[in-house]
């Protein structure tokens, strides 16, 4: 202990080490200890209590950022942990410790040192002014991150220790720095993956590899320890999630993606078995023999975007329907509103402003029904058919069990009952056809196409406010210009144009993407994932918010009151007087009203055409705005 001291402290004289020796407690925390013993005061939202140095070990810093659990630093041999509590001794941390393996610490508690190094004022300038020393050298990057070498088929490669992932996800984080964005941005791919290496460890259950039982001491199989590492990304691990860190975008036809997932759990597994996730010394779980059994990059990757965007495209549906209701909701509230109707940009016929809502919503309910019946299409895997759909190294079962045991999970597990997986009838052709993510993306980007068509008319309806339609006013929610005061803009319906044309053109590159494939695979699979997963997650998002905004549209009853007078004044009220003086008395009315000034009505009343009365009667809603054809 004294030499621990020594090292960590090289300013310390012998007989002031042994005063700090004689202080301290020797512990050792069991791998895997979360806040590194609670009574330790170790855990985020609490002060430190206690000062650690490491003598053997790694001890895990981390912290709960965005839902995810976050890497920070490792602290290992003769380094300290907690020096908080001398520096800034009240300050609440929002980090958390735990032991990566079994680990040795020696254990201080403040109030004894503080009691020494109030008794020993030259020792306590040595300890703080070392502790000094080590905080500014980890501001100066100088506190490096320990890494080992792992071995693949190119060589060896430097991998941090702190990473659950391997040596081809390492070499992926460095090739392919492409959008900023890793997997776990969507993270119901990573369930994917995760539910489908599940499946495989579970058809393959009667394996002699997966079978092996490495620590005597646990009856754990090799199987059971994949299949536990996968429940724990299935249920949404936030920590394991952040290991998956390769880019969306990346060469190699989702190879990188799928080791990603490959080497995570092989080395959660390592855990469970009751080994440190980097050891190295002999086979534990190995990422390609094991957890990559009986598969090929090229059937477990398709399948997984599949399976994402089965369970995703529901989340989509139920946000349209959510605006449709919306949409409904105002046609039933503006039902007896009376206004012009416009093609072209120019009045054409009466119409209801609740009609026009109502269409709003018929129009999106269509694609509604487009993407259900469409969305089996998702459930025909090549899942079995490896490398390029022969089944090389998987066993002839294989194929139907892995398939059978992934439904299993789906309508289990998952509560996804509505995806029913299906082997595909030629596993060579679906390795490569991509032609159902096309015709999916088509149908997504048909929405986009009218939800921005509806974006469009909400702008007009409401621009002015003096000197535009002012047909509806859309909610306010900030404000408009740096320069001209009081000016409100559609935002809303800005943003989701936006989103429309983001989508149209993802659509173009699944077009252009899936066109590009090769022989028996296509290549760009990550771009076409992207791209899909993106549109669904935006046209989400976009249509949560417009929903909100919708509900809040309002037209007061002055507006109302313009609405009808336009209509009165309005030349397209014209044309319902064609079947009681014919076409072309009704276009005289209308080139008098346009010279004149006059209204329709002031026109027709001075002609004798009809009396204020039969007028009154003519100018009902519902003879405007439905099949009608006024008396000769």
């Amino acid at each position: 202990m004294l030499i621990t001291f020594k090292t960590v402290f090289p300013e310390l004289s012998d007989a002031e080490a042994e005063k700090l020796q004689a202080i301290a407690s020797l512990k050792t925390l069991r791998e895997g200890d979360v806040a590194v013993p609670q009574e330790y005061d170790m855990e985020e939202g609490r002060p430190r209590r206690t000062l650690f140095i490491v003598r053997r070990g790694e001890i895990e810093i981390f912290r709960a950022r965005n839902g995810f659990l976050e890497h920070v630093a490792s602290r290992y041999e003769n380094e300290i942990l907690g020096e908080e509590m001398l520096l800034e001794p009240e300050k609440v941390h929002h980090v958390s410790c735990r032991t990566i393996v079994e680990s040795e610490v020696l254990v201080i508690r403040r109030i004894d040192i503080e009691a020494l190094l109030q008794a020993e004022p030259d020792m306590a300038r040595k300890i703080y002014r070392q502790l000094a020393m080590n905080a500014y050298q980890r501001l100066e990057g100088e506190d490096l991150i320990r890494s080992h070498t792992e071995t693949d088929s190119l060589g060896d490669i430097e991998v941090p220790n702190h990473a659950y992932y391997g040596s081809q996800t390492e070499r992926a984080l460095r090739n392919f720095k492409i959008t900023g964005l890793p997997i776990s941005h969507f993270p119901v791919l990573l369930k994917s993956l995760a539910l489908i290496k599940k499946a495989a460890a579970r058809a393959n259950a009667d394996a002699d590899n997966l079978l092996r039982k490495p620590n005597p001491s646990l009856d754990l199989t090799v199987g059971d320890a994949i299949i536990r590492a996968c429940d724990e990304i299935i249920a949404g691990n936030q920590f394991l999630h952040s290991q998956f860190k390769v880019d969306v975008i990346q060469g190699g036809a989702g190879t990188s993606t799928n080791m990603n997932a490959n080497e995570v759990i092989a080395k959660r597994a390592r855990e469970l078995l009751g080994y440190p996730r980097h050891y190295t010394a002999e086979k534990i779980v190995d990422p390609n023999d094991d957890v990559n059994m009986s598969q090929s990059t090229n059937d477990v990757y398709p399948t997984a975007l599949r399976l994402t965007l089965a369970l995703t495209y529901t989340d989509l549906t139920a946000a349209m329907e959510t605006l449709i209701q919306a949409f409904y909701a105002k046609s039933e509230e503006f039902s007896h509103i009376l206004k012009m109707g416009r093609t072209q940009l120019q009045d054409a016929v009466p119409m209801t402003l609740g009609q026009e809502f109502r269409a709003f919503g018929v129009t999106l309910e269509e694609d509604i029904d487009k993407l259900d019946r469409n969305a089996p299409l998702l459930g025909e895997v090549n899942l079995g058919g490896t490398a390029i759909g022969t089944g090389a190294l998987a066993s002839p079962e294989y194929p139907a069990r892995v398939i059978a045991e992934l439904n299993k999970l789906l309508h289990t597990d998952m509560k996804a009952t509505h995806i029913e997986l299906r082997q595909a009838a030629d596993l060579v052709e679906a390795t490569w056809d991509t032609g159902a993510f096309v015709l999916f993306s088509g149908i997504v980007k048909r929405v986009a196409v009218k939800l921005s068509k509806i974006c469009n008319d909400l702008r007009l309806l409401n621009s002015g406010p003096l000197a535009g339609f002012g047909d509806i006013r859309l909610p306010h929610v900030q404000p408009g210009s740096s320069i001209m005061p009081g000016k409100v803009n559609p935002v809303i319906p800005e943003v989701v144009n936006q989103v429309a044309f983001q989508v149209i053109g993802n659509d173009l590159t699944v077009t252009i993407a899936s066109e590009g494939g090769q022989l028996q695979l296509n290549a760009f699979e990550p771009i076409i994932a992207f791209n899909m997963f993106q549109s669904i997650e935006m046209m989400t998002r976009a249509m949560k918010t417009l929903a909100e905004h919708v509900g809040g549209i309002t037209v007061t009853e002055k507006d109302r009151e313009r609405l009808r007078l336009r209509v009165e004044q309005s030349p397209g009220l014209a044309t319902f007087l064609i079947p009681r003086i014919g076409y072309k008395a009704a276009a005289a009315i209308v080139k008098e009203v346009i010279s004149s000034g006059q209204t329709v009505k002031e026109v027709v009343l001075a002609q004798g055409i009809m009396d204020a009365a039969e007028w009154e009667s003519f100018m009902h809603a519902d003879n405007l705005t439905k099949p009608y054809r006024p008396k000769h």
